[in-house]
């Protein structure tokens, strides 16, 4: 039985998030210091013991659950991973833990991709809502005669996709959605449309970041967003993971695909269980 390990993306934050941690391993401990250097702010302060409105602003919620699914793993003391795959901001994580990103270097990273995201955000009115309960060729169709900007952004699992585009396009869209028999169509509380062509100015701000970084030959197959395939040429997946931000992250096919390729066993490190939720729902 082969194991895939698997990191979550933003949104499974919660106070308290990596304490017990940082409490029980002195590498755990050494991990937070090094995070706070680089950021220059007292992330683990506000993990720790920040509200959840604090914990909320994208500049925070990136790099925290960053850093929590990091030091989950590099404390876990089990043997390396046979894959790795990671939701969205989870790629990252997953890119530390196959040794392709120096753990500063990404943390670098995800701190420009958290910034610029969030003033892509506030360029436009934008949102995302979860659609429950249609084929994924209806969610696409409905989206395609929509005017105004609105792309399906996260495949999660059969018959549940996050859409993501200007507010007012998303609000129509999930009319649309519950006209054509879906179950739920819900607009969901984040800062904006993430996974969608209203990205592209924090894609180019991304770009400039990813221009200066070192990337290495993966100890294992990484199994990226974009295409839900594996991949082990560090310029592949440079190129995939800044494109992730305007495309849709393909979670359903990169479950099965790492299950076809023998993973027996998936391991999700970070906070909460969304991810194993999500599998346990694609892998019946």
């Amino acid at each position: 039985m082969r194991t895939a390990w698997v990191f979550p993306g933003q949104g499974s934050q919660f106070t308290g998030m990596g304490k017990d941690l940082w409490e029980s391993d002195a590498r755990a401990r050494q991990m937070f210091a090094r995070a706070d250097a680089v950021l220059g702010f007292n992330l683990s302060e506000v993990m720790f013991y920040g509200s959840d409105a604090d914990l909320k602003a994208t500049r925070v919620t990136q790099p925290a659950v960053f850093l929590h699914s990091v030091v989950a793993a590099c404390c876990s003391n089990l043997p390396s991973p046979a894959m790795v795959a990671g939701h969205s901001l989870g790629e990252f994580s997953a890119l530390v833990c196959s040794g392709v990103l120096e753990f500063e270097d990404a943390l670098r990273l995800v701190s420009i991709r958290a910034e610029a995201m969030q003033q892509s955000c506030d360029m436009v009115p934008s949102s995302m809502a979860a659609v429950i309960g249609l084929d994924d060729a209806i969610v696409e169709a409905v989206c395609a005669r929509m005017d105004g900007v609105v792309v399906p952004a996260n495949y999660n699992c059969p018959s549940q996709v996050v859409i993501s585009g200007e507010k007012d396009a998303v609000e129509r869209c999930c009319q649309a959605m519950k006209a054509e028999g879906a179950k739920r169509a819900l607009v969901l509380p984040v800062g904006g449309a993430f996974h969608s062509p209203l990205m592209a100015s924090a894609r180019e701000r991304l770009a400039e970041g990813i221009e200066k970084t070192s990337f290495h030959h993966p100890s294992c197959p990484v199994y990226q967003n974009v295409t839900g395939l594996p991949y082990t040429d560090p310029a592949i997946i440079r190129e995939n993971l800044l494109s992730q931000l305007t495309s849709p992250v393909r979670w359903t096919d990169t479950v099965r695909n790492m299950a076809s390729d023998g993973a027996g066993e998936f391991i999700e490190f970070g906070p909460g269980n969304v991810l194993k939720n999500l599998i346990s729902r694609i892998l019946k």
